[in-house]
């Protein structure tokens, strides 16, 4: 069931400039075409669009854990008391065809200079990974989670801002909820709370031995609307996941992934000792996503006051791929809404480096509210984790829906 809320129609080159990150629940982007700025789809079809990393500035490492080896890429050095960015790929993908699109965007790339990032591929994901021995027990969804603190310590990281998309949002959801001191937010595209039911597992089955596993995936990261109308970019992927990740460690994954449990988090207040996510979220899906209503429900399990529902319309089941703008755009406002980034270039103006108006508002909002409120140089700020108060309306947790 949606969470019921106001619906304010917003101007996208006005969005959220009258109102702080703490007071929304769900948001509507309008589609942006072409699917990347400055792209079209023929390009998707080049394997390097994916692959090719802007920066030659990211290091590779692999890192020792308690369930054995992850492959991770940094670029960047801890820097003060600021978080790292570290970010968990779809089962299907790896960092580069799950998030290059995104971080590379120019935008984007504004933002996280500002911060170390780390990109993490699960076990056997990454490019040119070796094929797993025959008897290999892949790590559970909770042992994935489990082995990100090594990764933490290993950099010297204080605490991580976690950006996740499907089964590495699920894996970043639960490392919050066993380390809670580690995370100071989540960006969580995609994500199902819930374990596989009974039907839904021999339906996975039975789609395993009719189709090849290239195409099982893709009914996870595409709707059937975009399997049949988005034919360039689906081939693209299927392409990319056929040829780029192998695939009995995919099939590992793959296995693992259907094979998880309940998430297990509750909205406060409405069982005796809930549990749930205790820092700011930023949950992301496409209006046209197969885990739309997986995204919906973990909404109705997460504290409103600090959560963002962010709905982004026509961007289909990969929205960091086809609307990296408008998922940037959303990023920076919930940076800011945690108090990070003071000032961002602005392109639409001559001048350097400039506040824009609303996150001056928002400085101003999180002055009025806060002890102390942090900047992209200070300590670790305090999120704001207030409800907004509608004028005659009491208190309400603010839906706002941008949409085409």
């Amino acid at each position: 069931m949606r969470v019921l809320g106001h619906r304010l129609e917003l101007l996208t080159g006005l969005l959220l400039h009258d109102v702080t990150m703490a007071g929304l629940q769900e948001l509507r982007f309008p589609e942006e075409k072409p699917l990347l700025r400055g792209q079209d789809v023929t390009e998707l079809e080049n394997p390097d669009t994916f692959l090719l990393a802007v920066d030659t500035d990211w290091k590779e490492h692999d890192i020792e854990t308690p369930y054995g080896l992850l492959h991770v890429v940094i670029r960047g050095s801890p820097k003060g008391n600021r978080p790292a960015i570290l970010t968990y790929h779809d089962v299907g993908l790896n960092h580069k065809l799950c998030f290059n699109t995104f971080f590379n965007f120019e935008d984007m790339q504004e933002i996280t200079k500002h911060f170390v990032v780390c990109h993490v591929d699960a076990p056997g994901q990454q490019v040119g990974a070796s094929q797993f021995p025959q008897g290999y027990q892949f790590p559970s969804m909770e042992q994935l989670a489990a082995m990100l603190p090594s990764v933490v310590q290993h950099f010297g990281f204080k605490y991580i801002i976690g950006i996740g998309v499907g089964a590495g949002a699920y894996v970043l959801a639960k490392f919050a909820l066993i380390f809670p001191d580690l995370v100071e937010g989540l960006v969580l595209m995609n994500i199902d709370p819930n374990g596989k039911g009974w039907i839904d597992w021999a339906a996975t089955k039975l789609s395993g031995l009719t189709s090849t596993l290239p195409d099982t995936v893709l009914s996870h990261l595409f709707s059937q609307e975009e399997l049949v109308n988005n034919t360039e970019l689906v081939q693209s992927y299927r392409q990319q996941i056929g040829n780029v990740v192998n695939q009995a460690n995919l099939q590992l994954f793959w296995n693992m992934y259907n094979s998880r449990r309940d998430l297990d988090i509750n909205r406060p207040g409405t069982v005796p000792n809930a549990k749930t996510l205790r820092c700011p979220v930023m949950l992301v899906v496409g209006d046209n996503a197969p885990a739309e209503d997986g995204v919906v429900e973990c909404n109705s399990k997460l504290d409103p006051t600090t959560t963002t529902f962010l709905k982004m319309a026509d961007s289909g089941g990969l929205p960091q791929v086809t609307q990296p703008g408008k998922l940037t755009e959303a990023f920076k406002y919930f940076l800011q809404g945690m108090g990070y980034i003071a000032y961002l270039k602005d392109r639409r103006l001559s001048g350097g480096a400039v506040p824009s108006a609303s996150m001056t508002r928002l400085a101003r909002s999180r002055t009025a509210s806060l002890t102390s409120a942090g900047s992209v140089d200070g300590g670790r700020p305090q999120p704001c984790t207030h409800s907004e108060s509608s004028e005659g309306l009491g208190q309400v947790n603010q839906t706002m829906e941008v949409s085409c």
